[in-house]
């Protein structure tokens, strides 16, 4: 097992290994545990968020332990990064790999459980939620300085930001850090692409465009325009997909 702590977490060591022990039946879960298995356990008065990863076919566990970093890695290290940039994330406490002769076999990324926070997606489709349209505004505002870092973050969707009030500031968080691309620059096509997945609403997409446009001195026809053929684009893809594989499982019965 390799096991990596944040600087000035050492003492934790034995805690979080005992935990990975008992992962499977302790813990409480969060969501349903469909795809990666969330749980949050409590250490020495710290409450820790751990995430497993889903658990890749032979290729990909050959590939994550001689060719590229595993999920995990790049979720601790991707968040380390944010924090030293003044972005908001769950402060990483460690991460942990095991391998046997093939590859990787399981991952799991350690972080500080947010308290008294809430999905960006309770916002989105409560039109009654207070300061909706200011909250909806702010997360524009870290996509559009992420965008000025370079960074674009592949996983735009409303459930992996979450929205922390402070006295009388919203605070946005990112969680689902593993899938980021690096840019010395992002042209303005990429950067208005990258919300596709965000919403179809096209409410939500409309304040999204036009406080784009104020924050980047470019047209909110244009940026509105550019949002939704990417989101149109996505809508068709994904129904391609959903078809494809009704056909296939047609074609097995």
């Amino acid at each position: 097992m390799k096991l990596i702590l944040a600087e000035n977490l050492s003492q934790y060591e034995e805690e979080i290994t005992a935990i990975l022990k008992k992962f499977k039946n302790d813990g409480t879960l969060i969501g349903n545990g469909s795809r990666n298995v969330i749980k949050i356990f409590e250490i020495g008065g710290l409450i820790l968020n751990f995430k497993s990863f889903k658990q890749h076919n032979i290729i990909n566990r050959h590939v994550y332990k001689f060719y590229r970093k595993s999920k995990a890695r790049r979720s601790f290290e991707y968040a380390h990064m944010l924090i030293d940039k003044k972005f908001h994330t769950p402060k990483p406490v460690a991460y942990i790999e095991n391998h046997d002769f093939i590859g990787l076999t399981s991952s799991y990324y350690v972080s500080e459980q947010l308290e008294n926070s809430i999905p960006l997606t309770d916002v989105l489709y409560d039109n009654s939620f207070p300061d909706r349209e200011r909250i909806i505004k702010e997360y524009v505002s870290l996509i559009f300085r992420l965008h000025n870092n370079g960074i674009q973050f592949l996983d735009n969707s409303s459930g992996n930001f979450l929205i922390k009030k402070e006295n009388d500031n919203y605070d946005v968080y990112m969680v689902d850090l593993n899938r980021m691309n690096f840019y010395d620059n992002i042209d303005i096509d990429k950067r208005l692409k990258s919300f596709a997945r965000f919403t179809n609403d096209r409410e939500i997409i409309k304040i999204i465009a036009e406080e784009y446009a104020l924050l980047s001195g470019i047209s909110s026809e244009f940026c509105l325009k550019k949002i939704i053929q990417a989101t149109n684009r996505l809508l068709i893809k994904r129904k391609i997909k959903k078809v494809l594989k009704l056909y296939k499982h047609i074609i097995k019965i």
